[in-house]
């Protein structure tokens, strides 16, 4: 694979047995990785080398994961932010989306599963014919570029990180019909676990938000099933 072609992650990781298993496993993988033992760290090197993606514990020494990432983001809206957590309580969860994480992954975790977690955080994991779908949508007032990640209205732009435009990708390519559940977190997160479940519904629960100007606009909870959205 050339080198341009490949995933350049950075891992922020403390324990240092797991970060040389992460590290050398996603190198055989064609994987471009660096390595930080701490937020601090990891916040220096993530300006330095601009990484496709940051995989990054929340409990360390010095600066924790949220706080790394609270301090990226003030600046960098777009780069995919991965959570590699022993902390799985929902407060945590909901905590770190909103800091602008876009996934988590307990621990322990399998190596197959983090590897395909971080492909489909930079758009690698599926293979999808763009050429036969629409890249523009219009949803009430709002005008939503897939390409570009942006949503617009009355001229004020908002970026969306990678997963929110996959999802509003979906609920817009199927409007007025219910979006599955377990084929979003199959597509974008790898499985279908409850824990990614709730992930999705944060997701949901921001996008509603960001549509909010438009009373029109209405993302609805299909229980068991999924997501329909529905523009009157």
């Amino acid at each position: 694979m050339n080198k341009k072609d490949k995933i350049r992650v950075l891992l922020v990781e403390d324990e240092l047995t797991l970060a040389m298993i992460i590290k050398d496993t996603l190198e055989e993988s064609d994987f471009i990785i660096n390595t930080a033992i701490d937020g601090e760290e990891g916040l220096r090197m993530f300006f330095d080398t601009r990484p496709d993606v940051l995989v990054a514990d929340v409990m360390m020494p010095r600066m924790d994961g949220f706080e790394m990432v609270h301090r990226i983001r003030q600046t960098d809206k777009q780069t995919p932010v991965l959570f590699l957590t022993a902390r799985s309580a929902i407060n945590d969860v909901v905590e770190g989306f909103e800091l602008g994480a876009n996934d988590y992954l307990k621990k322990p975790f399998g190596m197959q599963e983090l590897i395909i977690r971080i492909k489909a955080l930079v758009g690698k994991a599926f293979s999808f014919s763009e050429a036969k779908k629409e890249t523009r949508f219009e949803i009430g007032n709002y005008i939503f570029d897939s390409i570009a990640q942006v949503l617009s209205y009355a001229g004020n732009k908002q970026e969306l990180s990678h997963r929110e435009s996959e999802i509003l990708k979906r609920l817009c390519e199927n409007r007025n019909q219910v979006v599955n559940t377990q084929n979003v977190l199959l597509e974008l997160w790898g499985d279908d676990s409850f824990f990614n479940s709730r992930s999705l519904h944060v997701f949901i629960t921001k996008l509603r938000h960001k549509l909010s100007q438009d009373e029109r606009i209405r993302i609805v909870n299909v229980r068991g099933i999924g997501y329909k959205m529905i523009v009157n």
